[in-house]
């Protein structure tokens, strides 16, 4: 039988045979409350607001909080980016049903909390980019993006990512 046969695999199929979970919705601290649309659908345009990395049961990963740099090495700055990735696919999930339905990440903002001098945003957010492409394949996974270092970020957080996607 032919590989051609073999049909695609969903962006659901493909975390699962990397080992990926869907991440739970976000539990924020106490003496938070959140005042915006994590994800806006206007017709097949989706806007999803800032997220940063989250545990597989969706509180902060505070293992990976603090200034990139200084108190976080570029390898776990990286890895926070990964869990961002995934955080924002658990979020896409519930929000769409079927991470099928997303046809492109068109634009990815990622912000990190740098320490003066720290000059490695483009290779921090790699490892957002790397996990989403993983996922959804180079051809809908890959978006214009841009890698920026921030003084802080709310909640001390060390990675946060936006993004704007279509859908089919």
């Amino acid at each position: 039988m032919s590989n051609n046969l073999t049909p695609e695999l969903t962006p659901e199929q493909r975390m699962q045979k990397l080992g990926y979970e869907i991440t739970g919705e976000l539990q924020l601290p106490p003496g938070f409350e959140v005042l915006l649309s994590m994800v806006k659908v206007i017709d097949k345009r989706v806007i999803v607001s800032g997220h940063g990395a989250l545990n597989p049961d969706g509180t902060i990963a505070t293992h990976l909080m603090g200034q990139v740099g200084d108190t976080l090495t570029l390898e776990q700055a990286q890895e926070a980016a990964k869990l961002t990735a995934l955080a924002m696919v658990g979020t896409l999930k519930r929000e769409l049903g079927e991470l099928s339905k997303i046809k492109s990440w068109v634009k990815v903002l990622g912000m990190v909390n740098t320490a003066p001098g720290f000059t490695g945003q483009t290779p921090v957010i790699d490892g957002f980019s790397r996990t989403i492409i993983e996922i959804f394949g180079k051809e809908s996974g890959m978006a214009c993006r841009s890698a920026v270092g921030m003084a802080m970020l709310p909640m001390n957080l060390s990675v946060e990512v936006e993004a704007e996607l279509e859908l089919h």
